[in-house]
């Protein structure tokens, strides 16, 4: 047998070319996701006293204070049910038009959102404005199931995770830039609110001017599309000529381990014994995500703070603060002066070990777990969880906030708990495992005596490829 080249030892830091994909990726992706959480939250009142006047112009009737609620509820939440839907289709666009082309395409839904959202006002229509959060809710959508299989497919192994806390970055990036934006000094008054919710075009238009320049996933272009050149071109301009060797190996043997397999439908990997602990896990950690609480700061953190006691004047900055550091929550308020502004930082420490944590790892481990055939499936079936608990959060917030006012958190500690304990007991470390060894971890769960046959099984077709 020939003698193999020596290969350089990885670097510890991703190459300018892939550092910049990953920063054009996220600007369209998770943080066009945390922006238009946030910017929602500053013209609360602004947005009120739209539904109010439009109401009363039309029908002559002022509007009842329960269906303003409601109202309210519907253009907050409508995002949500936009990024179902956007979960749902954004895996068979990765599919379709590869990872890069599902994110180019996914702007032009983000630009007539931003249309729609901008003109509502001057045409006082506020239908607009529910139709253009569903739809930039759509676009959220598949950026956040897009954008995780990007990362995971474009980042060596053993910088995988870092690379990955990226989708947190840009997410935590685009909720600061939003509440930032969102001031009264800057769009947050009231004669500027519209052009607040049509900003999200500007990160839209500088991914359309950016992504083009960087390569499509190499993983996608190998074993989705079978261009064995095209993958290698990709992984010398993501990794550098001395660095890719490595890569490219474990893509073929990925590649070969899945011997042709076909992208597989989420309905499938239900019925797939091999896949029943990692779908597990998807769900779990989706739903631990959105039910901890955290949306329901970003969403209606007027709401929360208002209850709490911060004064009117000062909930702009007081929100502000919470972009700054990212998760447990305003648990306790009675008549002492200083037990709102206690209250105010636990809402940060909250987001603070949110961010350390769910925030950043969710996504990241749904891109891990799974081999490339049911990558995509995964990523479409966590979005849709994502979403449909978001959205439930979105719609009952308000009302439980009213029901238990300053305790509106302590619904959320037993959701916490559990899912601490999911993950200490039952999700296995993946740090610098490739995508087969995290795949051999799981099937001692989903086999149990039989993961031994299916890993000597595996390692045997390894072998045989690595001597062919």
């Amino acid at each position: 047998m020939e003698s193999q080249p020596l290969l350089s030892a990885p670097s510890k830091f991703p190459s300018w070319t892939l550092f910049l994909a990953v920063c054009s990726v996220g600007i369209g992706g998770t943080f066009q996701y945390g922006y238009n959480v946030s910017i929602i939250n500053a013209p609360t009142q602004h947005i009120h006293k739209f539904l109010n006047e439009t109401w009363a112009s039309r029908y002559h009737v002022e509007l009842n204070p329960n269906l303003l609620t409601f109202l309210w509820s519907v253009i907050a939440s409508i995002f949500s049910l936009g990024g179902l839907c956007g979960a749902l289709i954004g895996g068979s666009m990765a599919i379709q038009l590869g990872r890069k082309g599902a994110l180019l395409m996914n702007n032009i839904i983000a630009i007539l959102a931003a249309i729609l959202m901008g003109i509502s006002f001057p045409t006082g229509l506020f239908e607009l404005l529910i139709v253009g959060r569903f739809l930039i809710g759509i676009n959220s959508g598949v950026g956040l199931c897009v954008q995780p299989l990007y990362l995971g497919e474009v980042a060596p192994k053993h910088l995988r995770g870092g690379m990955a806390m990226g989708s947190s970055i840009f997410l935590t990036g685009g909720i600061l830039t939003g509440q930032i934006v969102g001031l009264r000094e800057l769009l947050g008054a009231e004669a500027y609110w519209p052009l607040l919710l049509s900003s999200s075009c500007v990160p839209a238009f500088a991914q359309l001017l950016f992504l083009p320049w960087f390569p499509e996933s190499p993983r996608y272009l190998l074993i989705d599309r079978g261009d064995e050149l095209s993958c290698a071109k990709a992984l010398k301009r993501l990794h550098g000529s001395s660095q890719y060797q490595r890569e490219m190996e474990d893509i073929q043997r990925e590649c070969f381990a899945l011997d042709g397999e076909k992208p597989k439908k989420p309905w499938q990997l239900f019925t797939d014994r091999a896949v029943r602990w990692q779908l597990v896990t998807v769900v779990v950690m989706t739903m631990g995500q959105q039910l901890s609480g955290i949306n329901a700061i970003y969403f209606y953190a007027t709401y929360v703070f208002e209850q709490a006691g911060i004064s009117a004047e000062k909930i702009p900055y007081v929100t502000l603060g919470t972009g700054t550091c990212e998760c447990l929550t305003a648990l306790t308020c009675d008549l002492h002066s200083w037990v709102p502004y206690v209250s105010m930082m636990s809402v940060f420490a909250f987001i603070l070990s949110f961010g350390l944590g769910p925030g950043g790892i969710t996504n990241t481990l749904t891109a891990e777990i799974f081999v490339q055939s049911s990558r995509p499936a995964a990523c479409m079936i966590g979005g849709a969880v994502s979403w449909i608990s978001f959205f439930t959060i979105g719609m009952l917030f308000p009302f439980i906030v009213k029901g238990l006012k300053q305790y509106c958190f302590v619904v959320f500690l037993l959701e916490c708990s559990a899912v601490a304990a999911f993950i200490f007991l039952v999700i296995p470390e993946t740090k610098n495992k490739s995508f087969l060894e995290i795949k051999k971890e799981f099937h001692k769960l989903n086999f149990g005596r039989r993961s031994k046959e299916k890993e000597t099984e595996l390692n045997e077709r390894s072998q045989l490829h690595n001597e062919y």
